[in-house]
């Protein structure tokens, strides 16, 4: 399993539920990365999302607590039934929010982290992998700026 998330200079990733700062090639690499994929995200983060519908092209997968369906989706109730789920996809990611990517982020091997060079007011947060004994930094992808933000997309890896 994958994952693949946008963290501000501090490893923020959102507040109040939403991304304070989104850029326009963060979206596209989502987009691209994402296509075709099962992707395992939180109820917050669905209704989040355009309209609060799943992603088109995508097996949507929601890890939530809730006994609830929800329509379109695939709902799991325990990080190892999302693991479990996962292991059947040819590609699976996950997309968040904070609470999904601290209960997955054992059972994954690779993260496709996007590093927006700003520090907006965050709530939320990404383990900072720069500082995780368990994870390096391999391959940086793209780098770039837009509205005067730098960012780098970059390919951390579970070490063996």
């Amino acid at each position: 399993m994958e994952l693949i998330v946008a963290v501000y200079e501090d490893w923020g990733i959102g507040c109040n539920g939403t991304q304070p700062v989104a850029l326009s090639a963060d979206r596209k690499f989502f987009r691209e990365m994402t296509k075709g994929a099962m992707v395992i995200v939180g109820r917050k983060t669905l209704a989040d999302f355009p309209g609060g519908k799943p992603l088109p092209n995508r097996v949507n997968v929601v890890l939530t607590r809730s006994p609830d369906p929800i329509e379109g989706v695939v709902t799991c109730h325990s990080p190892q039934e999302a693991a479990e789920l996962a292991a059947t996809a040819d590609k699976a990611m996950v997309i968040g929010g904070g609470s999904v990517y601290k209960q997955l982020l054992p059972y994954c091997t690779r993260a496709y982290v996007t590093r927006v060079g700003t520090c907006p007011k965050s709530d939320t947060f990404f383990p900072n992998l720069e500082e995780s004994p368990d994870w390096q930094l391999t391959q940086v992808l793209q780098t770039g700026e837009e509205i005067g933000i730098s960012y780098q997309m970059c390919l951390y890896q579970r070490k063996a």
